[in-house]
């Protein structure tokens, strides 16, 4: 529906605002570092929540094949740096990649990390292990990956069932960690055991998440902390005015909206707060399976209804941009040109216009001023889902919808979703990777194969394999051919993307097979952890890379589908 910018708000004494990025920057050993979090999630397993409420507070515990440079502003295929994987190198045909793995590299437990992990964590992804992840919430990520096959304990291969270029953008982001391979999906939610800077203590719903230094990391020197405590406090007013009271060293990332920063500046000057775009937009979404939304026409009223300008006026006091399907432009790789939104159906500029074309379409299914449609809307019960369903609600008035919000705790919030169990819903939604691939869903992908997938083909040297982008374009062009369904935004949106990206392409460009990690062993060694979130809030005495190594977060890391 939108795309709005969040801000992230980071107190830090004014001397360690300068030069963070100097090696020589001497880093404090010891201390802990407090941070508030916003709710009490269902289990503390990344692979089966779909939130940054588990992601933030559990990503330290964990570490990724590869992961983003901490250090550049736009995650890209070019800014991908080992890190369980020392190296790694592509099949000449580009359906294979081959990681070669890290020695010495430990469980917290004291088992030893092997190639065997790498394949149990992704066989549970595909759904092939003996036990079963509660909600795979990213197997359809890799409906292109056939199997991953190891080669005794240090070498791990993803094979592909066609070439893939994007492939290494879904391993980089804080929701694709290593699980091991001799501990259950059941355990993995209640006590996780990573090979992370930090070792999961314990977590205490409506309490608090702990984590402590595991001394055994395989980066020498890190982490610096001793520990990491986050406080949960749903209130979110309440917690920043306990952040400016000095309790806590960080606030939790997307939680500072704009007000709110205006008040964390007037009360600690001493702050320094950024303003920053974050990669999620809000949505509405619709059950089809609920009468009356099973009626095309009236998912068309609704969508026609939204004005997307007031939701970043009211909520984001202009700060927001309007987005589709992908993380706007110039900050995401694949957003559209606001010409090009605003000429699919139900994006045009002229919201008088678009809702006047609703109340005709609701007027023919029978409802109008004398009857009204009575609906509930759905919504998290978090601030950044309450303030924008309010706002729905009172939009719909303008066609003869009357909703009533219905708030739904942080642990039962996905449950519902993938139950299907609502009739409006208010989701704000985030990728871990700015990257098409994650769109697309397995029966999807079994259907629409020749048409959708190839409108997401990479194209303008954003290749990680072989990629031939003359045959890209040729895909491009005969998915600009295909007549779009009507009743598919995405599908909609693709296709027009698809035509602008195919007259860009260019000269054929076939990017380096090879990559050896030896060059980023100084940048690593500073300890920065790969993440889906885009800020966070430190107060003087909270180091750079102490932040980082919290919430794992990038200065701007654009964006899977995570629920914020």
């Amino acid at each position: 529906m939108r795309q709005m910018g969040r801000v992230l708000a980071a107190a830090v004494g004014l001397i360690l605002g300068v030069g963070l990025c100097g090696p020589a920057m001497a880093q404090k050993q010891g201390g802990t570092l407090r941070m508030y979090h916003r709710d009490s999630p269902a289990s503390m397993s990344i692979h089966e929540e779909g939130t940054y409420s588990v992601i933030t507070p559990m990503m330290p515990v964990f570490n990724n094949l590869v992961l983003f440079d901490q250090h550049v502003p736009q995650n890209s295929l070019a800014s991908i740096v080992p890190e369980l994987a020392a190296s790694w190198e592509w099949s000449e045909d580009g359906t294979a990649v081959t990681f070669k793995l890290r020695h010495g590299v430990k469980w917290h437990d004291g088992k030893p990390f092997t190639a065997a992990d790498v394949k149990c964590t992704w066989d549970l992804l595909l759904d092939r292990a003996k036990d079963k992840f509660r909600i795979n919430y990213r197997g359809s990520w890799y409906f292109n990956l056939a199997e991953v096959t190891t080669n005794g304990d240090d070498e791990a291969v993803f094979h592909l069932k066609r070439p893939q270029p994007s492939f290494l953008m879904l391993l980089d982001s804080g929701v694709s960690p290593v699980y091991p391979c001799h501990v259950t999906p059941a355990q993995m939610r209640q006590h996780p055991i990573g090979t992370g800077p930090f070792k999961f203590v314990e977590y205490r719903p409506n309490q608090d998440i702990k984590l402590a230094k595991n001394p055994d990391y395989w980066k020498p020197g890190l982490p610096y902390l001793d520990g990491i405590e986050f406080t949960i406090i749903p209130n979110r007013s309440t917690a920043i005015l306990a952040f400016v009271a000095g309790n806590f060293d960080m606030t939790f990332p997307y939680e500072v909206s704009i007000p709110l920063l205006k008040d964390v500046k007037e009360q600690a000057p001493q702050a320094v707060c950024q303003v920053g775009p974050a990669t999620e937009s809000t949505n509405v979404i619709m059950s089809r399976k609920i009468p009356p939304f099973d009626k095309p026409e009236l998912r068309r009223a609704i969508a026609l209804t939204i004005d997307r300008k007031a939701f970043i006026d009211i909520i984001g006091e202009g700060q927001g941009d309007i987005g589709g399907t992908m993380q706007p432009l110039p900050e995401g790789f694949w957003g559209m040109p606001r010409e090009s939104l605003e000429s699919l159906p139900i994006y045009g500029a002229d919201v008088e216009k678009n809702r006047a074309e609703a109340r005709a379409i609701m007027q023919q299914l029978g409802y109008g001023p004398d009857k009204h449609l009575q609906v509930k809307v759905s919504a998290r019960n978090l601030a950044h889902y309450r303030e924008p369903a309010s706002l729905l609600i009172d939009q719909l008035k303008s066609i003869w919808v009357d909703g009533e919000l219905e708030l739904i705790e942080t642990a039962n919030w996905i449950p519902k979703l993938t139950r299907k169990d609502f009739m409006i819903a208010l989701s704000t939604m985030g990728r871990a990777v700015d990257e098409p691939d994650t769109k697309i869903d397995r029966k999807r992908h079994r259907k629409t194969q020749a048409s959708r997938v190839a409108a997401r083909a990479r194209v303008g040297g954003r290749g990680g394999a072989a990629a031939d982008l003359s045959s890209a374009s040729r895909h491009l062009l005969a998915a600009a051919g295909q007549e779009p369904d009507a009743d598919d935004e995405q599908h909609l949106q693709w296709l027009a993307h698809g035509r602008r990206l195919a007259r860009q392409v260019g000269a054929a460009i076939k990017p380096a097979r090879r990559y050896r990690g030896d060059r980023y062993a100084s940048t690593l060694a500073r300890g920065a952890r790969a993440g889906g979130g885009c800020g966070i809030c430190r107060r003087a005495g909270a180091g750079p890379e102490a932040g980082r190594h919290a919430a794992g977060l990038s200065p701007r890391q654009p964006g899977q589908h995570v629920d914020p």
